[in-house]
């Protein structure tokens, strides 16, 4: 899939975006989980978007947002949204979708064959996992045949890091592991596979010193700043992202939770160097996803 924008045009690239509901009134989450994501983040606005809603929301603002869902079924016996669905749709919006898959790492060697499908005949630009919903240690070397399938695309990995709203508030937290998304098993993944561009999704509360330091240490790694607020960013993660770190975080929103207008509205406020603006907001995104 051609991305065909003047990217010069765009004010920034959010590479965060859930599509919760598909074409048929099906939704990524059972209603329980919907409710105490919705509750987490105080979520007014519409919390279930289509591809197309997504689409219209961006091109008004004049961005451009990565769109996926997170197929989880073997955890959570929820049937999955489908990714390919969603990257056909979002051919539909080539001035403002940049489609992600999601497979089942559970599904094994049925994984592997659908992520190389996904990319070949529907375009998508890279991969998103949730290792706390999709419940699998993302170290684990029964994993690393889908990540070498991935690395051989020559698309990115986006993995979610640190504590989650989907099941906040739950008893049992909705049977959601938070150890599974310490971003320093990536650690292990980042060291395996160096030519794997991976992504840390959201300060990784509690664990945001350890993002940091594998954002350091790693070359093919990066952090996007989603699903929080810029106002309540670790003071840490900002020293980081206003110096060493200042070509590798990503603007992200987790659209629907939280808008990308709430999140830019408090992003302006964070005492940033001017010349590090532009990076986040698009400049990396644009290096990072190959869209140049």
């Amino acid at each position: 899939m051609e991305f065909s924008v003047d990217l010069s045009a765009l004010t920034a690239i959010d590479v965060h975006t859930h599509v919760e509901q598909d074409g048929h009134g099906c939704f990524a989450l059972d209603q329980e989980l919907l409710d105490a994501s919705a509750k987490y983040f105080r979520a007014g606005q519409d919390r279930t978007p289509t591809v197309t809603a997504i689409a219209e929301h961006y091109r008004a603002r004049n961005m451009a947002a990565v769109v996926f869902t997170v197929e989880a079924p073997s955890a959570t016996g929820h049937p999955a949204l489908s990714s390919e669905e969603i990257a056909d749709a979002a051919r539909e919006h080539p001035d403002v979708l940049i489609p992600f898959g999601s497979v089942d790492p559970h599904a094994g060697k049925a994984a592997v064959t659908r992520a190389r499908r996904l990319v070949g005949e529907h375009g998508v630009r890279g991969f998103k996992f949730h290792p706390s919903l999709q419940a699998f240690e993302p170290n684990d070397v029964r994993f690393y045949p889908l990540y070498e399938a991935i690395r051989e695309l020559g698309v990115p990995a986006l993995f979610h890091t640190g504590q989650t709203g989907i099941g906040a508030g739950l008893p049992g937290g909705h049977g959601i592991k938070l150890r599974y998304s310490n971003p320093m098993l990536l650690d292990d993944v980042a060291a395996d596979f160096p030519d794997l561009t991976i992504i840390l999704a959201h300060p990784s509360v509690p664990w945001q010193d350890e993002a940091i330091s594998i954002a350091t240490h790693k070359a093919n790694v990066y952090i996007d700043l989603s699903g929080w607020s810029p106002k309540y960013f670790p003071p840490q993660l900002v020293r980081a992202a206003n110096s060493l770190l200042k070509r590798k975080v990503l603007f992200g929103s987790d659209f629907p939770v939280l808008t990308p207008d709430r999140w830019l509205d408090d992003f302006a406020a964070l005492d940033l160097k001017d010349e590090v603006r532009p990076l986040i907001l698009k400049d990396n995104a644009i290096r990072v996803l190959g869209l140049a």
